[in-house]
């Protein structure tokens, strides 16, 4: 199991574009071979940082996923709206 995680700092303008773009595709997103878990969240102290929380089966599930043209055109969409570059974790639960 990799749990993934993506931070992303948005323009203040950007926020409703971003969240309306999330809401479109997150069930694609969630039909994805391998994904188990998606979560959108939103930072409490900064109303324009989100993280998204992703469950995946495998490295491999993940990677279809991230090389897939659906990814290309949904990332492309979202870094235009960026302030700050995006940080990413992928993590493997210890316990």
């Amino acid at each position: 199991m990799i749990v993934r995680i993506v931070q992303m700092t948005f323009r203040e303008d950007k926020v409703q574009e971003f969240v309306t773009l999330f809401e479109e595709r997150k069930q694609q997103i969630r039909c994805f071979q391998g994904c188990s878990h998606l979560e959108l969240w939103q930072d409490n102290s900064q109303s324009n940082v989100f993280f998204t929380y992703s469950i995946w089966d495998s490295q491999s599930d993940l990677d279809h996923y991230r090389f897939s043209a659906f990814f290309k055109d949904t990332w492309g969409r979202t870094k235009a709206l960026f302030v700050a570059p995006p940080n990413a974790w992928s993590v493997t639960p210890k316990s």
